[in-house]
C-alpha cells in the first residue's frame, strides 16, 4: 500500500470530543487527511443540543469549535448516520484509522419502583427537547403544578432552572418558538431538587448555583435540617475551592427570613434525601418518596429507614448520562463505553482492534468537563500516532505501523460514496448557510438566533440555502 499520499482519518461524532481530537491529529508530524463525521445536520454536539439555552457563556465554547472547523483543514460530513449510512466496513475502505466520539447522549438508569410511570422523564430528553434537538418530539407535556428532580450535578440544576423559571424570561436566549409557547403554558408553582447527599457532596458548579438565587419570580427554599457536615466534608470545603463557594451560597440562603419569598414559583433544594420510589395512581405519577440518609463521616450516606413522601405529579431524573452501542464496535454494557485501553479500541479478549479508536464520553464515561475532553483526545491521538509511526513508548505499535491499509484513500471516494447511496450529507458551507439563516432569524426578533428545529428544514437549509 502506497504510503505517499497523506493518512486517512475519520473521526465519528463532531461534538467536542471528536473536535478537539481532529485538531490536535492535525497539528501533528503526520501527513493527515481528516474527515470529521455527525449524525446531526449540525456540529457541536452536546454544546449546541445539551446546555440550557440561558447558559450563552458556556454556549460561548462553540466560538472555539467553529474557528478549529473554519480553518478548512477538517473537513466536516455532517447528517450521516454511522451504522445506516456508513459503516465499519466502509469506513475501512477509505480510511486507515477511525475515531469514535460518539458521547453519551441516552440517560443513565435509576432502579426504583414507579421510575417508569407516566410523568417519569429521564432529564436528557427533556434538555434535548428544550434545546431544538431535531430527532425528538416537538411537544412535551408540561401538566404539573409541582415536580421533582432528582440528582445533584448541573444537569439536575439546569432542569430545575428551566422548569421553574418563566418563559418570557428566556426570550433573549436561542430557545426554539415551539419550546417558548408550551413552557409558557406551564402550571407549575414548586420544583424540588433532591440530592442524596449532604450540600458538601454535590456537584454544582459555584456560578450556576449562584444564578439561581437571580430567577425573576422564582425564589431559593432550603432547608436547614438537610445541612449537616462530617469529617468528610469538612475536608472536601477545605481542600476545594468550589466546594467552600457552593457550600457558602448554600448556608446563605438558610438565613434568609421565609417571609421574604413571595414569589410566585419556588425552587426546593433537598439534600439527604435518597429517592425510594415513585409513586403512582392509574399508571400516572402522584409523588416521590424518599428516604432521609445520614453521613458516615467519609463524606459516604446510608438509608436511616426514615421515609416521605411528596406530592408531585411529575418526576425528572438527572443522575448521569449513559454511551449508546454501536454496531461492529466493541461495547462494555455496563460502563457503557467502547472497550478500549487508553482510547486503543479492544475486544473481548483485550486485543486491540486494528485502527480503530475512541474519545470522549464514549471512552471514559460521561464525566469531566472540557478540559478532562482535551486531554482525553491528546491521549487517544499520541497512541494512533505511535501506532503510525511505530514509536509506542516499549509497547508493541499497532498494525497501522508502515503503510496506509484503505484501498480507497482519496477524498473524493468516501463522498461519491455517500452520493451513491442517496445520503445528503452536509459539509461545513452548508452549515455556514443554515448558522447564517438562524442568525437572521434571531436579528430579526433581537437574539443572536433561532435555531431551526425541524431535521428536513435543517438539510433544506443546509444543501439549498433554504
Amino acid at each position: 500500500m502506497s504510503t505517499t499520499r497523506p493518512l486517512r482519518v475519520a473521526v465519528v461524532g463532531a461534538g467536542p470530543a471528536g473536535i478537539y481530537a481532529s485538531d490536535i491529529l492535525s497539528k501533528t508530524d503526520l501527513d493527515v487527511s481528516i474527515d470529521l463525521f455527525e449524525r446531526l445536520p449540525a456540529p457541536f454536539g452536546l454544546v449546541r443540543y445539551g446546555v440550557a439555552p440561558d447558559h450563552p457563556r458556556i454556549k460561548q465554547i462553540i466560538v472555539a469549535l467553529h474557528k478549529v472547523l473554519s480553518r478548512g483543514d477538517i473537513r466536516l460530513i455532517a447528517n450521516v448516520d454511522y451504522g445506516v449510512d456508513v459503516k465499519l466496513e466502509d469506513l475501512r475502505q477509505f480510511y486507515d484509522a477511525v475515531i469514535f466520539s460518539t458521547g453519551s447522549i441516552k440517560d443513565a438508569e435509576l432502579d426504583i419502583p414507579g421510575i417508569d410511570l407516566d410523568g417519569s422523564y429521564g432529564a436528557a430528553d427533556f434538555v434535548s427537547w428544550y434545546d431544538g434537538h431535531p430527532d425528538v418530539p416537538r411537544t412535551w407535556p408540561l401538566e404539573a403544578e409541582q415536580v421533582a428532580v432528582i440528582g445533584a450535578g448541573n444537569v439536575a440544576l439546569d432542569v430545575a432552572r428551566i422548569l421553574a423559571k418563566h418563559a418570557d424570561d428566556l426570550l433573549p436566549t436561542e430557545i426554539p418558538a415551539n419550546v417558548h409557547e408550551i413552557l409558557k403554558a406551564s402550571p407549575v408553582k414548586d420544583v424540588h431538587v433532591f440530592a442524596r447527599r449532604g450540600p458538601a457532596q454535590v456537584k454544582f458548579s459555584p456560578l450556576e448555583l449562584r444564578e439561581l438565587g437571580h430567577v425573576p419570580d422564582v425564589d431559593i427554599v432550603v432547608y436547614p435540617e438537610d445541612f449537616d457536615f462530617d469529617e468528610g466534608s469538612e475536608a472536601a470545603i477545605n481542600s476545594s475551592n468550589q466546594t467552600k463557594q457552593v457550600v457558602k451560597t448554600l448556608v446563605d440562603w438558610t438565613l434568609k427570613d421565609p417571609a421574604q419569598n413571595t414569589a410566585s414559583r419556588r425552587l426546593h433544594l433537598h439534600f439527604l434525601h435518597a429517592p425510594a420510589e415513585v409513586l403512582g395512581e392509574d399508571g400516572k405519577v402522584v409523588g416521590l418518596r424518599t428516604e432521609r440518609t445520614a453521613l458516615q463521616g467519609d463524606g459516604t450516606v446510608k438509608g436511616t429507614g426514615e421515609f416521605t413522601d411528596w406530592p408531585v405529579q411529575a418526576v425528572y431524573r438527572a443522575v448521569g448520562y449513559f454511551g449508546s452501542s454501536l454496531p461492529e464496535i466493541p461495547y462494555d454494557d455496563v460502563k457503557g463505553v467502547i472497550t478500549n485501553r487508553e482510547g486503543r479500541v479492544v475486544d473481548i479478549d483485550g486485543n486491540q482492534v486494528p485502527g480503530v479508536y475512541a474519545t470522549g464520553w464514549i471512552k471514559r464515561g460521561p464525566v469531566g468537563l472540557i478540559g478532562h475532553t482535551k486531554s482525553d483526545a491528546s491521549e487517544t491521538v499520541r497512541h494512533l500516532v505511535e501506532d503510525v509511526t511505530g514509536v509506542a513508548d516499549g509497547e508493541a505499535p499497532g498494525d497501522l505501523e508502515g503503510g496506509r491499509t484503505a484501498p480507497q484513500g482519496t477524498p473524493e471516494a468516501v463522498t461519491e460514496f455517500l452520493a451513491g447511496k442517496g445520503v445528503e450529507y452536509i459539509e461545513w458551507s452548508g452549515w455556514e448557510l443554515l448558522d447564517a439563516h438562524e442568525r437572521s432569524l434571531g436579528e430579526a426578533e433581537g437574539r443572536e438566533r433561532v435555531k431551526v428545529v425541524p431535521r428536513h428544514e435543517m438539510i433544506e437549509i443546509a444543501r439549498n440555502g433554504g
